[in-house]
């Protein structure tokens, strides 16, 4: 398995790629705004890669449930100065979190590598972006919109409605010339989903290995982990590291996006270790 990102490319098996949050954003869920001034983002990326990051993700528009949608300038106003700054200090790969074509191509020029896409790269625009720079795509599965995603969503199988949307999905993307190789998908986790959908998802999560394409996994800081241990965001730390350690004995994805760089850094760097000393989860 491949995951190539403009001059940027990735061989599996390898120790699970780390992909660091920078929201640039005054009413994200997780981190209640406190990047939303450039170089606050700026200096939180930076540490972030102090603390083993091996990707950056760099969003400007707020998707947590609810959110409504901000203009193509505000969003540009928000991110590409991050992006010029991170782009110009480290030789890391930068990943803009967007559904706007002109967004994503705007930070492409500015030095970002991969497209982080909520809504799965349903606009033709969005596509010729991706095919015409080469760069690496993160294909996301979401019910609805932000603003509607967590009204009523119901599947008739939550797990096998996903795996058809990106069966879907990846043929058609590559019958129109992208190439399979810059294709990554993430479940969404908390995109369209309820309690039980989200548990259902990571309980099966090693069958979207199928594809053959990495899998993106995002459940750090989720509503549903405080659900479960019955704490606020903010100490949702240990949660998120268990729903990771999950993912890593199933070995059921490539990527882990999460806002606990340093811990989440560790947690793999362990789990290597064991497994290379010969221990295989039962």
């Amino acid at each position: 398995m491949v995951f190539r990102a403009r001059q940027w490319e990735f061989k599996f098996p390898r120790p699970m790629l780390v992909m660091g949050i920078v929201n640039v954003t005054p009413d994200s869920f997780a981190d209640g705004g406190q990047f939303f001034d450039a170089g606050a983002a700026v200096a939180h990326g930076l540490e972030q890669v102090a603390q083993g990051a091996d990707i950056l993700d760099i969003g400007g528009e707020s998707t947590r449930p609810g959110a409504e949608p901000v203009s193509v300038e505000e969003e540009l106003r928000r991110v590409l100065p991050v992006i010029e700054a991170l782009a110009r200090q480290f030789d890391i790969p930068l990943s803009v979190d967007t559904s706007k074509p002109d967004v994503a191509r705007a930070c492409l020029l500015a030095g970002a590598h991969i497209i982080n896409d909520v809504t799965g790269l349903i606009d033709p625009e969005m596509q010729a972006v991706g095919r015409t720079v080469g760069a690496g795509v993160i294909l996301m599965h979401m019910q609805g919109t932000p603003a509607t995603m967590q009204v009523d969503p119901r599947y008739d199988d939550v797990v096998k409605d996903i795996l058809q949307f990106f069966d879907e999905r990846i043929a058609l993307l590559t019958a129109q010339g992208l190439r399979r190789e810059a294709i990554a998908i993430d479940p969404g986790l908390g995109f369209g989903k309820r309690f039980q959908h989200n548990l259902h998802l990571i309980a099966h999560l090693a069958e979207f290995q199928r594809f053959g394409v990495p899998v993106c996994f995002g459940a750090s800081r989720k509503g549903f982990i405080g659900k479960i241990i019955g704490k606020g965001v903010d100490q949702s730390l240990a949660g998120s590291l268990a729903m990771v350690s999950v993912v890593l004995a199933q070995k059921s994805a490539q990527i882990i996006r999460v806002h606990d760089v340093a811990a989440t850094r560790d947690m793999v760097l362990i789990w290597d270790a064991i497994r290379g000393a010969g221990f295989q989860p039962a």
